[in-house]
């Protein structure tokens, strides 16, 4: 008889860890793949910019265009080589920008790698506090709203969301001024700071253009008080914006937490609906405005636009506004470029963030 001899069982944990490995995500893959797609999305950008802005000629004509004589401005086009074909101009312009070097404006003939520094601290400090106040709104009354759920308290939030995101940046800047400026006389009309602030911040060596940050540093609270009043409106108008979507994305998320089985179990234990609300559903809530907090930034930027014209505070976009209609394209295009840059590398900050705070974004 032949003996029958049992072969060994098939070991499955030994092969375990090689399925949840390659199951799982790496977050060192995970965040250099979204660190290689920050250059071709700002190539991309850069690219359309370039090509829209040279649709209406080049940007000596569309500047100088009825002010120069003709050969005077054949001249000024030759030497700036935009008589070349588009594409040798388009990848020279390529060069350039990677080197940092974005050219001269045509209007008033500054370095424009020099006004973006100028003008770039003013946009940021704008959309820092504009963020503040979105999330200073946003996160608490979206927690209100939630724990409110279907009652008269949620039913005025939610509308005052809707309200917050569909109205203009520039008609509530308007009606901000005319309340709070006019009618009050509570806080400044325009600008970044009075006259005496302004002589202060340009005698500072070596200032870092956010004036709330010089202020603090050279111990004038006189100038840092002025500058805090003349931030209040634009960051307000501008953060309600997204304060708006801060405060449906919490409501939202919340109540979803709010539902499953552990906090269900922690209130069956007797634990305080504020504890639950406060300690196991706000956390969670947090981690989609993590996630879109990227595209927030970039309609701050574009908000930025409007409320820094209708405020006159003096940032890129005031400048943006102004260089449009002078119709240089060539500063335009080193603003936008620009921008392109901040909202790239602010969407990959965002991306690290929200993948060390939930996991599941990597797989």
């Amino acid at each position: 008889m032949t003996a029958l001899v049992d072969l060994p069982a098939a070991e499955p944990a030994a092969q375990d860890p090689i399925r949840k490995k390659k199951a799982g995500g790496s977050l060192g893959k995970y965040l250099l793949i979204r660190f290689a797609l920050i250059f071709p999305t700002i190539l991309i950008l850069v690219t359309m910019v370039f090509f829209l802005m040279r649709l209406t000629g080049d940007p000596i004509t569309a500047a100088l265009g009825g002010r120069l004589a003709p050969d005077q401005l054949a001249q000024r086009i030759h030497a700036a080589g935009y008589d070349r074909p588009i594409f040798i101009q388009y990848f020279e312009y390529l060069g350039q920008i990677a080197t940092g070097n974005f050219g001269r404006t045509i209007s008033d003939n500054l370095l424009i790698s020099d006004m973006l520094a100028t003008y770039g601290t003013a946009t940021l400090e704008l959309a820092v506090n504009s963020l503040v106040v979105a999330l200073a709104i946003g996160i608490p009354f979206g927690m209100l709203s939630a724990s409110k759920r279907d009652r008269y308290q949620d039913a005025i939030l939610r509308v005052l969301a809707i309200a917050f995101y569909a109205t203009p940046v520039f008609f509530a800047g308007l009606l901000l001024k005319l309340v709070f400026s006019i009618w009050l006389g509570w806080f400044p009309v325009a600008g970044r700071g009075g006259t005496s602030t302004e002589i202060a911040m340009a005698s500072l060596a070596a200032p870092t253009g956010i004036y709330w940050l010089d202020s603090l540093r050279s111990g004038n609270m006189d100038a840092f008080w002025d500058v805090a009043q003349h931030s209040v409106l634009p960051a307000v108008a501008l953060g309600l914006l997204t304060a708006g979507i801060f405060l449906r994305l919490v409501r939202t998320n919340i109540i979803g937490t709010l539902s499953k089985d552990y906090v269900e179990a922690g209130r069956s234990r007797g634990v305080s609906e504020y504890r639950l609300l406060t300690k196991h559903a706000f956390k969670p809530a947090l981690i989609p405005i993590i996630t879109v907090m990227g595209l927030q930034i970039a309609l701050l930027l574009g908000g930025a636009v409007l409320t820094e014209t209708t405020f006159e505070w003096k940032g890129l976009g005031f400048q943006l506004a102004h260089y449009l209609t002078a119709r240089d394209f060539v500063a335009v295009q080193g603003i936008v470029a620009l921008l392109a840059v901040i909202v790239a590398f602010t969407n990959f900050i965002v991306d690290v963030i929200a993948a060390l705070i939930d996991p599941r974004v990597r797989y």
